[in-house]
């Protein structure tokens, strides 16, 4: 995603120009009949349809995703001072704490942290301590994993205390002593248990000295709990929402974070790889922020393992997005090649140079792999030229598709005079009418062209998360990929994460928000979710009758002349799908108006179903009503019971709401 770019379609780019408004719906000529054929199977539901798209924004992984707690760890945040670190003195003690070029852990980590005490009474300490991504989370009964590189100067023979405890040093959670420091580099590690505390993320971590020295410090780090307890692991509670998604794929690395402003701060996944003292973190400039690199190329691809996610990878394509793009040819050829030994670490066996990297970094077994995308939103190398990426694109798909014939590539932009596998659009309007008035976008479509991926999107109301119009608008658009999921192979809302504190966010609207402590889902989290984890393999013939519309006034492009002439909007969106293996329908139903409709559902086609079933909702008194850290359940799904089915049944749909009715067979 780009700031500059919000979609590549004029009605949807005109969206975030002006505002178009639905006049008062037209009363319609009768009820509401929606129409399914069960035998009438009109597309193949893609099984990769429903995934997620994430990228270094709005702290996603360093004070998001990833679990580690101490932040600017390597000291490389801030070129003169030490950023978030502070000088700890109590009772006595004196000192002072330094950035220091001249005592660096190794060569990819030049910069250590100097702690000098000069004064050292009994019973005082001097130290440094962190503050964390706005806190450290601390709660009841759970241990901690602490670890850093330390050597100390001839001298120093004191141990050190490692420490979670109040912002104000008043109390202390947990806390450990580390002995043995020398005069070379070492790697020590504490583990800190909490006791019957509250949670708290008012605290910081401490590492002080009980007596007078010098001592150094690098890669200072403190992981909580992980899910499935993995070294260097994700938050739970965040995995947890991801999982409940039950995502098909994982697109990663992104994004503008794949590519970066130069070439010096794209994502250089060589980088990322083994220990995290051999990681030396880069600029995050699309979002202007460092990131540590500890979601590294492989713990991108365990947490795909985790969440039984394929993996959708981003190679670099020679565009950034400060720079003029490299030019087909020579110029080119090393990134096509550090494209095809990043697939050889992905998917390639032991025997391979790059697979037998991938089993010394601890995972032996090549991942499942079949879409590859060359580069990202590169439309915006036509800005500034005639563009190369047809030429760029060539390079990348001639090499790599003889190689990897079963891959399937992934244009981000149209390509003349080349085959394209798959084509990535994007779309981010800031009125759910938008999406609601373009749900039949890919009804008309030609299927003899490349497939396609709608690799980010989003309904923009709300911020730092969604509310519930933003999340109608979504549902509207989701029926529409849906049911054209023979083509629409793949889809994933972005942004996906934020952190909600101030400075957390460079993006509204995002999915998931979360703090230090807890995390939650917006109302589109929830749409997308029901989605997701209700649908079945087959897509089936579905029409409506007496579908009440709004005149909707589409918002006038900023060069036109005179206002688009208006369009009949339905109130009704829907699609119809079959488990084809349980023979259970899934009806989904959004209603985009404020008012109640009622909707007579026949099915024909020899469907039988039972007579009880289940309905999930999604509703709230208000569109503007949202979810937020203090209220977390504010707008949830409501699963209720189903009574009455048969071959013809009638449903009140709510205002402003999002259905799935399960049917399942008799």
């Amino acid at each position: 995603m780009n700031k500059r770019f919000f979609v590549p379609l004029a009605l949807l780019v005109a969206s975030i120009l002006t505002t178009g408004a639905f006049a008062q719906m037209a009363a319609p000529s009768g009820p509401i009949v929606l129409h399914i054929d069960a035998a009438k199977v009109v597309a193949q539901v893609s099984p990769t349809l429903y995934g997620l798209m994430t990228e270094e924004i709005n702290y996603s992984y360093d004070g998001g995703l990833y679990a580690e707690l101490v932040r600017n760890r390597t000291f490389q945040d801030g070129a003169e001072e030490p950023v978030h670190w502070s000088t700890v003195q109590d009772k006595g003690g004196t000192g002072a704490i330094a950035l220091d070029r001249g005592q660096p852990l190794n060569s990819v980590l030049p910069v250590s942290l100097r702690l000098d005490v000069t004064a050292a009474p009994a019973g005082s300490r001097v130290g440094v301590a962190n503050d964390g991504f706005w806190g450290i989370p601390v709660r009841p009964a759970t241990t901690y994993r602490a670890s850093f590189y330390a050597k100390a100067a001839t001298g120093f023979s004191g141990a050190l205390t490692v420490s979670i405890e109040s912002s104000d040093g008043a109390t202390v959670y947990a806390s450990a002593p580390v002995s043995g420091l020398g005069e070379q580099w070492k790697k020590y590690t504490a583990t800190l248990t909490t006791g019957k505390i509250s949670e708290t993320a008012d605290t910081r971590l401490v590492i002080a000295a009980g007596s007078t020295g010098t001592v150094w410090l690098d890669l200072v780090s403190l992981f909580p709990p992980t899910w499935h307890n993995r070294p260097n692991g994700n938050r739970p509670d965040i995995m947890q929402l991801l999982a409940d998604m039950k995502p098909s794929f994982l697109r990663f690395p992104g994004g503008n974070y794949l590519q970066g402003r130069t070439l010096a701060t794209r994502f250089d996944w060589k980088r990322t790889l083994g220990d995290l003292a051999e990681r030396p973190g880069h600029l995050d400039d699309a979002w202007r922020y460092r990131s540590s690199d500890g979601m590294g190329l492989l713990e991108f691809l365990e947490w795909c393992e985790d969440l039984n996610m394929e993996p959708v990878v981003g190679v670099f394509a020679g565009f950034t997005l400060g720079g003029v793009p490299t030019q087909p040819g020579p110029a080119l050829e090393p990134f096509v090649q550090e494209a095809l030994e990043e697939i050889e670490y992905i998917a390639g066996d032991t025997s391979t140079t790059w697979g037998a990297r991938r089993a010394k970094d601890g995972h032996p077994a090549p991942f499942k792999l079949t879409y590859v995308e060359i580069g990202n939103e590169d439309f915006f190398d036509t800005r500034r030229g005639p563009g190369t990426y047809d030429g760029r694109y060539a390079q990348f798909y001639d090499a790599i598709k003889p190689k990897y014939p079963r891959l399937q590539i992934i244009a981000t932009t149209k390509v003349k005079g080349h085959a394209m596998d798959v084509l990535d659009e994007h779309f981010y309007p800031r009125q759910a009418e938008v999406f609601e008035a373009d749900a039949t976008h890919y009804d008309s479509y030609d299927r003899a062209g490349p497939k396609i991926f709608v690799g980010e999107w989003a309904t923009r109301i709300g911020t730092p998360t969604p509310n519930l119009l933003a999340a109608i608008g979504d549902a509207a658009w989701m029926t529409g990929m849906e049911r054209n999921s023979d083509l629409v192979v793949m889809h994933s809302y972005a942004p996906f994460f934020v952190n909600v504190n101030p400075g957390g966010m460079q993006w509204p609207s995002d999915l998931i928000g979360y703090n230090a402590l807890h995390s939650y889902g917006s109302p589109s989290y929830y749409a997308q979710q029901m989605f997701s984890s209700h649908h079945g393999d087959v897509v089936l013939a579905a029409s409506a009758e007496n579908n009440p519309t709004r005149e909707w006034q589409p918002p006038a492009g900023r060069n036109a002349k005179a206002p688009p002439a208006p369009k009949q909007v339905p109130a009704i969106y829907y699609v119809a799908t079959r488990d084809s293996a349980k023979g259970t329908i899934y009806l989904k139903l959004v209603n985009s108006v404020a008012t109640p409709q009622t909707v007579q559902v026949e099915l024909s086609g020899g469907a039988s179903i039972a007579s009880k079933g289940a309905a999930i909702v999604l509703t709230s008194t208000s569109p503007t009503d949202t979810n937020s850290i203090t209220e977390p359940a504010k707008v949830v799904p409501v699963t209720m019971p189903l009574t009455g089915l048969g071959s013809t049944f009638t449903r009140e749909l709510a205002p402003y709401s999002v259905t799935v009715l399960e049917l399942p067979p008799r």
